[in-house]
């Protein structure tokens, strides 16, 4: 494990994740306030997620040809373009120049994100020896778990920027701190790193496993589960509903994304040390799938709002959790580690693809038929994940490799 690597590709990830997380709450609360519809917000994020299918698809490629770190520090380029591009909104424009405005500045920072991410965890896979399975959970569950930790953190800085600093300042304030992160990764990281060995042809972006793409599909209905009640219905409800101020309702986002991280970066000794195979992936979506149910159900009871919303997305949280950092493991046991670059790409296109399908529909079944279609749109994408995760191995895939690998030959994984 090249220690030295992981924490200059980890401490640019962190610094990345802190402005996404309070970009995130700035414009959503900012553009709320100002009176735009639930649909009109999700519009907002359209671009985002859209970008994050084209970055994850072809930056896998682009990583494997030039790098991970011509990824990383490109994407880290870009979230800076963004926020200053943002923070150039004119508030006397009308509300369609607006949109188109944030939209494209969005764009920007969907590509940033997804070449960031991909570059980091597809980064831990070349860091860690072939052989060490234990070894990559753990280090997947740490970089996950703490990302996500720090997002949650993000939130709420944003919101409380936005009552500070104001739209623009806050958005000034982060463009200047992430660009020292830029320029020392771009100083520190080794050239070359995840290059692929051969010359990779474009068409090997969709020569996957079966294996590779089952998980993908359960990966996309996973993602989705979450972003149809968490991009617009939960923060909206918070704030137009139940009227938490800003800091209140960005100080829950914050804790629920901070305990969904602390829970990830737990996985491993949650699950007891083990690398999980698929049947662990296929119970743990059942189980979300019912606690998506259950908050509704309470709801329609006639329990308290607040305690029901908190209580029960608190733990849709944790359960979210597990299944994810099962996900992240999975797709680097899944792969080889000369195309872990290409393979981690196409598995966050996926990703991105529940996130719009998600962040679209959060914004539509809110108007439509409030929080409690967004609850049950959950439940439907949580059901879809646990059935596709049906198809994957139920054990260790490449246990017969390993064995190879201890005995003297190339396990390639």
């Amino acid at each position: 494990m090249n220690l030295r690597n992981y924490i200059l590709v980890t401490g640019a990830y962190w610094g990345f994740t802190l402005t996404d997380g309070a970009l995130r709450m700035l414009v959503l609360l900012h553009f709320f306030n100002l009176g735009y519809s639930p649909v009109t917000l999700a519009f907002l994020f359209l671009l985002y997620e859209f970008f994050g299918i084209v970055t994850n698809l072809l930056g896998g490629w682009i990583a494997s040809r030039l790098g991970l770190k011509v990824t990383l520090v490109a994407g880290l380029a870009l979230q800076v373009a963004a926020l200053g591009l943002l923070a150039l909104l004119n508030p006397a424009w009308s509300e369609l120049t607006s949109v188109a405005w944030v939209m494209a500045s969005q764009a920007l920072s969907g590509i940033a994100k997804d070449l960031t991410k991909m570059s980091s965890k597809s980064a831990i896979k070349v860091m860690v020896p072939a052989d060490a399975k234990g070894t990559l959970f753990k280090w997947v569950a740490v970089l996950t778990g703490s990302k996500n930790a720090l997002k949650g953190v993000g939130f709420f800085i944003g919101s409380f920027l936005l009552g500070t600093a104001g739209f623009a300042g806050a958005l000034w304030i982060m463009a200047g701190l992430l660009a020292v992160v830029w320029l020392g990764s771009w100083w520190s990281l080794p050239p070359g790193m995840g290059k692929a060995k051969n010359k990779v042809g474009f068409r090997d972006l969709f020569s996957k496993s079966r294996e590779i793409n089952v998980l993908c599909v359960a990966r996309f209905f996973l993602f989705g589960a979450r972003d149809i009640w968490f991009v617009v219905g939960v923060p909206v409800f918070l704030r137009g509903v139940l009227g938490w101020s800003f800091e209140q309702v960005g100080a829950f986002m914050a804790f629920w994304v901070i305990g969904y991280g602390m829970v990830q970066g737990a996985a491993p000794a949650i699950l007891r040390g083990r690398a999980p195979a698929g049947g662990t992936a296929v119970g743990i979506a059942f189980a979300l799938a019912a606690v998506a149910a259950a908050i509704p159900l309470g709801l329609a009871a006639g329990l308290p709002a607040g305690v029901v919303i908190v209580g029960g997305l608190s733990l849709f949280g944790a359960v979210f959790a597990l299944n994810s950092a099962v996900h992240s493991y999975l797709i680097l046991d899944y792969t080889d580690g000369d195309k872990v670059a290409l393979n981690v790409g196409f598995y966050y296109m996926a990703n991105a693809g529940g996130r719009l399908v998600g962040c679209l529909l959060s914004g539509v079944l809110y108007q439509v038929a409030g929080l409690a279609g967004c609850l049950w749109g959950a439940f439907g994408f949580a059901v879809a994940a646990a059935l596709a995760a049906l198809k994957l191995p139920r054990e260790a895939l490449h246990a017969e490799k390993l064995a190879s690998a201890r005995v003297g030959a190339d396990s390639g994984d």
